[in-house]
């Protein structure tokens, strides 16, 4: 006699993302990888998730003495570095395409903030962003500018 056992997607994917290389073999084999492997996109929709996924301890602005801006870069940082899942910028390649949010800081007439996402921009050697903050794609480009716009508006704003 066969025993069904029953397992939420959601535990199934939490065991999948903290086992080793050989539970998550065991894992897709039993269940399918297409069931456990989410879209980075859907795991990091906070500075909060960023740190789950690297397996870090969240910090707060104590940490940084109130300095909002330089708080800002460390949870960008982060960020980057959770949505490009291990992918580094070889800035040795100049044919490696490098990607960052753009973003159109004028004031707007009509009063608004003057900070808002534009799109996502290839980056060379001269880029005037931090290769910290480079993502190996457009769409994770214009996902961090649109879902972290006010954690940019923090690290970017003078105000």
């Amino acid at each position: 006699m066969t025993e069904l056992i029953q397992i939420t997607k959601e535990n199934a994917i939490k065991a999948f993302n903290s086992a080793g290389p050989k539970g998550k073999a065991l894992l897709q084999n039993l269940i399918g990888a297409d069931v456990l492997i989410e879209k980075i996109t859907d795991r990091v929709k906070s500075y909060e998730d960023a740190c789950e996924v690297l397996g870090l301890k969240p910090k707060t602005i104590n940490d940084y003495d109130g300095a909002v801006a330089e708080f800002a870069f460390h949870k960008l940082e982060r960020i980057a570095k959770a949505l490009n899942e291990g992918w580094k910028p070889n800035w040795d390649n100049s044919s490696e395409w490098k990607y960052y949010p753009w973003f159109d800081m004028r004031s707007t007439s009509a009063g608004g903030s003057g900070f808002s996402f534009s799109d996502g921009v290839y980056g060379n050697s001269r880029s005037r962003v931090g290769s910290r903050l480079v993502f190996r794609s457009r769409e994770l480009a214009e996902y961090a500018g649109e879902t972290f716009l006010d954690i940019y508006r923090d690290w970017m704003v003078i105000e």
